[in-house]
């Protein structure tokens, strides 16, 4: 079973459909969402040890494709405008209703549960986000 390993979510090249290509991601933003969010909905997770341990990597590689086919921010260039909306607003919900980051996920990643002041960072930077997409979107950018 160890030597049956799915492949790594590691990407090494350049991210030219990534989310701050589109919207501004200031460095306090970015930081919060590569501690708390990238793992499963971007394409470079930072493995822990224990992702070696067959079959532990099999349910970690199932979570992380889930997560990255729900929303994925190496990619969200690509998505029409509707879906990017949808995906800012999804985003806003689960930091409001704490569903996100999930909690089987920080009951091992406790680095990852957001603060408060971390939460006021994200809402606030989706927002600006919704709002800079909407004007880009009536001026035709």
């Amino acid at each position: 079973m160890q030597i049956l390993q799915p492949a790594r979510n590691k990407s090494l090249q350049a991210i030219p459909q990534d989310i701050s290509k589109l919207v501004s991601v200031s460095d306090d933003v970015q930081g919060i969402l590569k501690k708390s969010c990238y793992d499963c909905h971007s394409n470079n997770t930072e493995y822990p040890w224990y992702a070696y341990v067959q079959p532990i990597h099999w349910f970690l590689d199932s979570h992380i494709r889930s997560g990255k086919e729900e929303l994925n921010f190496n990619e969200f260039v690509g998505y029409t405008f509707r879906r990017q909306q949808n995906k800012l607003r999804a985003i806003e919900n689960s930091i409001k209703d704490g569903t996100m980051p999930l909690s089987s996920y920080t009951l091992i990643h406790r680095n990852a549960i957001l603060d408060q002041r971390e939460k006021s960072v994200l809402l606030k930077w989706v927002q600006n986000s919704r709002d800079s997409l909407n004007r880009k979107n009536l001026t035709g950018l």
